[in-house]
C-alpha cells in the first residue's frame, strides 16, 4: 500500500493534479508499523493525514477480554471467527494488555482511556474512528483526550517497554 500511495503522489505531480491526503490505516498499540515507520516519508515529503481504525484492538484494549471472553461481543458473531482468533490468538497481547491496564488505573485512568490517548497522541494521527457500540463506551472514549497530558515522555517509554513492538526507524 505505502508503494501505491507513493506511486499516486508522483503521478499526481507529474500530472499537475492533487495528490491524496488521506489514508485509512489501522493503529492501535498492536498495530504500529504503517504509522510509525512505512508511512514517514508520506508524512514528511507530503504532509498526509490519517484517519486512523481500530485504535482498541477489535476491543482488546477496552479490557474486556483481560478474565474472560464475554458473549455479547462481536467476536462471538457467527462468520467472525478470523477477528477473534486476529485478536485473541496472541496470548502476549493479552497478557500485555493486562499490564497496560495496571499502568493506566497508576495513571488514574482507564484502559480504553489510554490506549485512544496513545494513538492520537502519534502527531501523524488526524482523526481516529471510534467503534464503540455503546453510547457509554464512546463517552469513554471521547474522554480519552483528558489523558494527553498524562502521557508524558516517561509514561511513553513505559508503553513501548511493555508493548516491545516499537518499529525500528529507518535512516533517513
Amino acid at each position: 500500500a505505502n508503494d501505491e500511495i507513493m506511486a499516486a503522489f508522483v503521478f499526481a505531480q507529474k500530472n499537475n493534479l492533487i495528490g491524496p491526503s488521506r489514508e485509512q490505516p489501522q493503529y492501535n498499540m498492536f498495530e504500529r508499523t504503517k504509522l510509525e515507520k512505512d508511512y514517514l516519508l508520506l508524512f514528511r515529503d507530503f504532509g498526509l493525514g490519517t484517519t486512523i481504525w481500530s485504535p482498541l484492538a477489535s476491543g482488546l484494549l477496552s479490557g474486556k477480554y483481560n478474565s474472560s471472553t464475554p458473549e455479547d461481543t462481536r467476536l462471538n458473531i457467527e462468520g467472525m471467527d478470523w477477528l477473534k482468533e486476529r485478536t485473541l490468538g496472541d496470548a502476549s497481547r493479552l497478557e500485555k494488555t493486562k499490564v497496560l491496564d495496571v499502568l493506566a488505573k497508576e495513571l488514574g485512568t482507564s484502559l480504553p482511556k489510554l490506549a485512544v490517548a496513545w494513538c492520537i497522541k502519534n502527531p501523524n494521527v488526524s482523526t481516529a474512528i471510534l467503534g464503540a457500540s455503546k453510547a457509554s463506551q464512546l463517552l469513554e472514549n471521547l474522554s480519552a483526550l483528558e489523558v494527553l497530558p498524562l502521557l508524558k515522555p516517561e509514561i511513553m517509554e513505559k508503553i513501548d517497554g511493555i508493548l516491545n513492538n516499537k518499529p525500528a526507524l529507518p535512516a533517513f
